[in-house]
């Protein structure tokens, strides 16, 4: 990974429904149903399942100095995950975050990534990861998607903080 030259944009996406959709539908709820499909009354048990992802995304280049970084909050249910991708020159970096969060017991978060990286002397090469990390709310999950940082070479790094979902109503 020695040279690696990135270049990087980041998007987020969240799959499956999200309580942002859900809070959106809310209006429609006195038909029955939401236009989202969302039943009458289960407002208030999707917020009450709903968590906070706080996602920072930085590269560091050799020598430890940050080259570029962008922070993002996304709300999800547990069970449902959210993307980030990473697109740059030569590599293409695609993570999955799923937080299950159960009452009583150990919550936990997986975390799936995908790297594609064309290097010159290798050509195109692919690896994938996932990992199962006991979690809890507030506490920072660090994922490393190129593996250890070695201060001779350029790493990404991906902070993760989950907490608590609080309705603004």
């Amino acid at each position: 990974m020695r040279g690696l030259c990135i270049r990087l944009c980041c998007a987020l996406l969240v799959a499956g429904a999200s309580v942002a959709q859900a809070e959106e539908a809310a209006p429609q709820e006195s038909r029955g149903v939401s236009g989202g499909g969302i039943p009458r009354g289960s407002l208030p048990r999707l917020t009450r399942d709903a968590v906070l992802l706080t996602i920072s995304t930085r590269i560091m280049e050799r020598g430890r100095v940050e080259s570029w970084n962008e922070t993002h909050r996304r709300v999800t249910i547990s069970g449902h995950s959210v993307e980030i991708k990473l697109i740059g020159a030569n590599i293409v970096v695609a993570v999955q975050f799923t937080p299950y969060v159960r009452q009583g017991a150990g919550s936990f978060l997986v975390a799936q990534g995908q790297i594609w990286m064309n290097t010159q002397d290798r050509g195109i090469r692919y690896h994938a990861s996932m990992q199962t990390i006991p979690m809890q709310f507030g506490e920072p999950i660090y994922f490393f998607p190129l593996g250890p940082v070695r201060d001779d070479a350029a790493s990404i790094e991906v902070i993760l903080t989950i907490y608590p979902y609080e309705s603004s109503d």
